[in-house]
């Protein structure tokens, strides 16, 4: 998950569908991956979408989205419990088990105790897990002293990464956070820079990586938009060298708008 050489990584967040349904650009999850499988570090999926849409043969180590229960559908995201027993993911054989926090919700304490309760499993087996500091639709909750809290509280019941969103004052978040790091990319944002920019400062001040979706899969290049966010990740680039990447389009791996 982690490339040894750098200490970072390039997640591709491909679980969305656990409670959005057929998502843009996410309707046939096999197709939609398979191009970008060979720049990610990382594919996090749901059991259902790995055992029918990932090919056994794709070398890519799996983070598998354990927790669920509620849909788009609801206004409160945050009732959410284990949907995946830590048996079956050893069976499936993933790197690690991914479940979402909803800090500050009426549904806080059931969602901390279920990481508590995966981190206490993962340990007998050996897979580790990570903590996503979830805010349902309240999006307005992303600033730094709620997402700090969120990323400490997650770190010391155990978890072994934690992926939050990016903010003002994102160093530190990461100062008072223990364990590493990753960004998530949030929703498509308005252009290709913007997230350059996001995977950029969020590396600059203390992650370990990105956990990106949407502004990958659902850009209209979307190969030349992991590569480029690969190079920054990975190799240092700058934001316009990024630019400079996803510019070098490959008219096979454009998908339409």
């Amino acid at each position: 998950m982690i490339k040894a050489s750098t200490g970072h990584t390039v997640m591709l967040a491909c679980d969305h569908g656990y409670f959005m349904g057929p998502t843009s650009h996410l309707e046939e999850p096999r197709k939609t991956i398979a191009p970008l499988v060979p720049f990610a570090d990382a594919l996090a999926v749901t059991r259902g979408v790995l055992r029918n849409c990932v090919d056994p043969k794709w070398e890519v180590p799996i983070i598998l989205r354990v927790s669920g229960g509620t849909s788009i559908l609801q206004e409160d995201l945050s009732d959410e419990g284990i949907t995946t027993s830590m048996e079956d993911a050893v069976r499936l054989n993933v790197s690690a088990v991914a479940l979402s926090i909803f800090v500050g919700t009426a549904h806080e304490k059931q969602t901390l105790l279920s990481l508590s309760k995966l981190v206490d499993e993962g340990e007998e087996c050996g897979i580790p897990v990570i903590a996503i500091t979830a805010v349902g639709k309240e999006l307005e909750k992303r600033d730094a002293r709620y997402l700090g809290l969120c990323c400490r509280v997650a770190a010391e019941i155990g978890c072994h990464i934690v992926k939050t969103y990016y903010c003002e004052g994102f160093s530190k978040v990461v100062q008072g956070c223990p364990v590493p790091v990753v960004v998530a990319g949030g929703p498509k944002l308005k252009t290709e820079r913007d997230a350059f920019e996001l995977a950029f400062n969020a590396l600059n001040e203390g992650a370990i990586g990105v956990d990106m979706g949407r502004n990958i899969w659902q850009n209209s290049n979307p190969v030349g938009m992991i590569r480029a966010i690969r190079a920054i990740v990975h190799e240092k680039a700058t934001i316009r060298e990024a630019e400079m990447i996803y510019s070098e389009k490959d008219k096979s791996n454009l998908i339409s708008a």
